[in-house]
């Protein structure tokens, strides 16, 4: 079986390119950690959770943002350092908006890390398409925390700022394609609700542990709850703690039908 999903795995980053150049397909790229860069398909760029420069198991490709090219809109799940990462960076370079929870927004504004203008909030159950009718963004639960710690200018402290609840985010796309990024999360039940309420062909699941889900709790997840076609695992290995591995993951699937398919930061698929 682990085999069989290998195999699919290269199957569909072959497909990549082709699929790209004949259009109708949406294409996902790795960019480390919990970090993705979503193309749509008419072109819309979403960046989600991009802790990039920072990342200590990051490549040249995915530390220099001018890789990135054009980017809409940048998502973040919430406000712990690995996830915040450069969005503030990103959003003012293309002069697009964070889209995220009211609080983080504020939090964001309040020291000086990014001006109002470029802020774009909903809440949970929130379901709004900030690029577009085509694209359906919705926020989900997420079992975890979110706070800001930022240096203070003027006492060279590092103070600790409410940064809003964590979230994750199911995104619809113009072809059909659902996919859900459930950012840094425990295992918990109304995961089944988002499985049969919102079907995401793909999920994104935090494997690492000790903040996390590790792999088993993530099989669970994905398993009795979600029911995707697809699983990419994410926030493993980039930090000491996070000691999950997509090994681990894959067996703990072994008897699903599920295509478990670990990426290596820069590589894309096309769904």
């Amino acid at each position: 079986m682990k085999q069989l999903r290998f195999a699919v795995s290269i199957l569909i980053t072959l497909a990549a390119g082709a699929a790209a150049a004949q259009g109708g397909k949406v294409e996902v790229q790795y960019l480390g950690h919990s970090a993705f860069k979503l193309t749509s398909v008419s072109g819309k760029v979403i960046v989600i959770d991009p802790m990039l420069t920072q990342n200590p198991k990051g490549t040249e490709f995915t530390k220099n943002l001018d890789n990135l090219g054009k980017v809409d809109l940048v998502l973040v799940t919430h406000t712990h350092f690995d996830h915040l990462g450069d969005a503030a960076e990103i959003a003012k370079r293309n002069k697009v908006p964070i889209f995220a929870t009211t609080a983080l927004n504020r939090a964001l504004v309040s020291v000086g890390a990014i001006p109002g203008e470029l802020t774009s909030s909903a809440n949970k159950g929130g379901r709004v398409s900030p690029l577009g009718p085509g694209i359906t963004i919705t926020m989900t639960h997420a079992e975890h925390t979110s706070e800001l710690s930022w240096k203070n200018s003027a006492t060279g402290n590092v103070d600790t700022h409410f940064g809003g609840e964590p979230v994750g985010f199911v995104i619809e796309f113009e072809n059909g394609f659902k996919l859900y990024h459930a950012g840094d999360t425990g295992l918990f039940g109304d995961m089944k609700l988002i499985g049969e309420h919102y079907k995401p062909d793909l999920v994104m699941l935090p494997i690492g542990g000790h903040f996390t889900m590790n792999p088993q709790d993530a099989a669970v997840a994905v398993r009795d709850y979600l029911r995707p076609k697809y699983a990419v695992p994410m926030h493993y290995g980039t930090l000491p703690p996070l000691k999950g591995t997509p090994e681990e993951f894959e067996k703990a699937l072994a008897r699903t039908p599920v295509s478990v398919l670990p990426m290596k930061p820069g590589e894309k698929l096309s769904f």
